[in-house]
């Protein structure tokens, strides 16, 4: 990719390594004041961090549409977020033992997701007219879960030999390559839309129900990665449990990248989503019977895979929807809608607490549920035009 001519590529170590400077964040935060907490305390911290990532992103959505449509400004978007990064994380560093380090985290959360929302623009930029954005997002994914994986090995070894400060001095290094890195992204200038094309606050009537779904798959991941969080720490589970668990839902994501851009185009948006919600589903039903660490690895990696389905599934559809020039109205939109679908579902477990079990298994009849919301799509469809026809 260093030596690569093709502009995608550059954003890709730059993904890379903002993704990588993640799962360091998270390798330190596994032996931070969070887990030396009692789960009350820890519960109460992060639902009220978690509430407030809403408010700025929230705020900052309408000041980042019109600089991601007029395309020169997303560079600088993502150029910020990984700076801001560095500058918080080095900030926590030295203060990993002492409560300081839930408003550092929380900036660093809120600056992630400032990523995310700049990076749907950039791949409008610099995605290949020939592989299209569901592989360019996909491609995007593994390169992710290749920086994680690279990330893993050193951040575990600085863990056991420094503790959480030496690996969070190791993130902030990473996130100032990121930050590096794309200043060197090419400069692309985007067409302006003409006022009778725009969709008005970014909101397209044939993206809705692709975004219901999407937003649900969303809530579903926040509220998995939290209820891990806490109920394997209220039930006695041990540490390392959380670790797999969340390396499971990543490998199953990674398989979803895979996966995915094979698949026939009239699968992407119905039968893959559809598969994976109703083997997570079931595989809730198992786990939340038996609760050991297999069947529960099985369920978070096809919610892992479901959710990644999902992203890819809705992200093809919006390409062939948005009009070029107004991609960042609607990506913002519904970005935003997206993560705060993940933080109220992450919130639920934050705040509330109940047995890993029953979480479990309302989790998997959410899945069940919304799978069979998408198996009678098109039957509710068919009814729907016969029902009108028939009015004629």
């Amino acid at each position: 990719m260093w030596a690569s001519p093709d502009p995608f590529d550059d954003y890709a170590l730059a993904h890379m390594a903002s993704a990588a400077g993640d799962a360091l964040v998270a390798i330190a935060l596994a032996d931070s004041v969070f887990f030396s907490l009692p789960v009350g305390q820890a519960r109460l911290r992060v639902a009220l961090y978690l509430a407030l990532t809403m408010a700025p992103l929230a705020v900052a959505a309408p000041v980042l549409v019109p600089l991601l449509d007029r395309g020169r400004f997303r560079r600088a978007i993502s150029f910020g977020a990984a700076a801001g990064r560095a500058v918080a994380v080095l900030y926590a560093a030295p203060r990993a033992g002492t409560l300081l380090l839930f408003p550092a985290t929380f900036v660093v959360l809120v600056l992630s997701k400032v990523h995310s929302v700049a990076k749907n623009g950039l791949i409008a930029a610099y995605a290949s007219a020939e592989g299209g954005l569901v592989a360019s997002n996909a491609r995007l994914g593994r390169v992710a879960v290749a920086g994680v994986a690279l990330a893993a090995v050193p951040g575990a070894v600085l863990l056991t030999l420094g503790g959480s400060s030496a690996v969070l001095y190791l993130g902030a290094a990473v996130y100032a390559v990121a930050a590096l890195l794309n200043l060197q992204l090419e400069r692309h200038v985007v067409e302006p839309v003409p006022p009778d094309r725009w969709p008005r606050r970014g909101r397209m009537p044939e993206l809705a129900q692709a975004a219901v779904g999407t937003a649900c798959l969303r809530a579903g991941q926040g509220f998995l990665l939290f209820l891990m969080a806490f109920g394997l720490r209220a039930s006695g589970r041990p540490t390392y449990w959380l670790g797999a668990l969340v390396l499971a839902g990543i490998a199953g994501g990674l398989v979803g990248d895979l996966v995915a851009p094979g698949l026939p185009a009239g699968a992407r948006e119905e039968t893959e989503v559809l598969g994976a919600l109703v083997g997570a589903g079931a595989a809730a039903l198992l786990a939340s019977q038996l609760l050991t660490l297999p069947t529960l690895a099985l369920f978070s990696a096809l919610t892992g895979m479901a959710t990644e389905f999902g992203r890819l599934a809705f992200g093809s559809l919006m390409q062939r929807t948005a009009p070029a020039g107004a991609h960042g109205r609607v990506f913002v939109r519904y970005e935003v809608a997206f993560q705060l679908s993940w933080v109220l579902g992450a919130l639920i477990p934050a705040m509330f607490a109940f047995p890993f079990s029953l979480g479990i298994l309302a989790l998997g009849a959410f899945d069940l549920v919304l799978g069979g919301t998408y198996l009678l799509r098109p039957w509710l469809r068919a009814v729907r035009r016969g029902a009108t026809g028939g009015s004629r």
